[in-house]
């Protein structure tokens, strides 16, 4: 039993040791390249949560991991079998029902753990802001580590390239299997603004790769996985511990 872990620990547990810090993850549930499964964001966003509330809780940190979110928005993958998206404004209504419920419960201090580029939160932290007395924090764990990138990838691709097919040989090697993938190669734009980023727009994933990859994985290991997992359980591991320890004021958090 893990005691970070709602899952896992029973109701005597959760009176002898009441938390004040939630930690919530969000992934999605969508096609990956030929090669990693459909439950990647979700299974890497629990995964790594879970070694994020263990190096907290071991720190001292009075924290609880809660049950992932398995649904995102993934409207530009539909073209893809069996990719399931929600829309933004339902995953906000989701949200929002299990902070008032952590509210009800005397937890104000929560952290939303994502793992999937298609849930874009920050709006999320605004449309809250003012409307609970529970203090909101935004983790996208894909970012956190991002300076170290070049050190540790050769190219870290951007959906089931080297980066994310590292965490799955590391994290669920037996789901993963690099040879069925493809090289991950998409298709620029016709706009030179869009293709250097000054301009945003929806990618539909159908249109620029083949099976949904960008990224090519086949410089992926083990290693380099377990080595990015490190990084991110230490430096988030780190705040969450921080902010359990911290007092809430009306100045809170600066």
């Amino acid at each position: 039993m893990k005691p970070w872990k709602l899952l896992e620990i029973k109701q005597g547990d959760a009176l002898r040791n009441p938390c004040n810090v939630a930690v919530l993850p969000l992934g999605a549930t969508e096609p990956h390249n030929l090669h990693l499964p459909y439950g990647t964001d979700n299974l890497e966003t629990e995964m790594i949560g879970d070694r994020i509330c263990e190096k907290a809780y071991n720190l001292g940190a009075r924290v609880l991991l809660l049950p992932c979110i398995p649904f995102g928005v993934n409207s530009n993958l539909m073209k893809f079998p069996m990719t399931i998206s929600i829309r933004p404004s339902t995953l906000d209504r989701i949200i929002w029902d299990i902070v008032k419920s952590l509210e009800h419960h005397n937890i104000q201090k929560i952290v939303l753990l994502n793992g999937h580029g298609g849930n874009s939160l920050k709006h999320t932290l605004r449309e809250f802001y003012g409307r609970t007395k529970a203090f909101l924090s935004l983790v996208d764990w894909y970012s956190v580590a991002k300076d170290l990138y070049p050190q540790i990838f050769k190219e870290a691709g951007d959906h089931a390239g080297e980066m994310e097919t590292s965490l799955g040989l590391y994290l669920f090697p037996e789901l993963t299997d690099v040879s069925l993938a493809d090289d991950g190669v998409i298709k620029s734009s016709r706009f030179k603004a869009i293709n250097k980023g000054w301009v945003q727009v929806t990618r539909p994933f159908d249109l620029i790769s083949t099976h949904c990859g960008i990224g090519n994985p086949a410089k992926a290991t083990a290693e380099k996985g377990r080595i990015l997992v490190d990084v991110i359980a230490e430096r988030i591991g780190n705040y969450i511990k921080e902010l359990s320890d911290a007092d809430m004021d009306h100045a809170f958090p600066f």
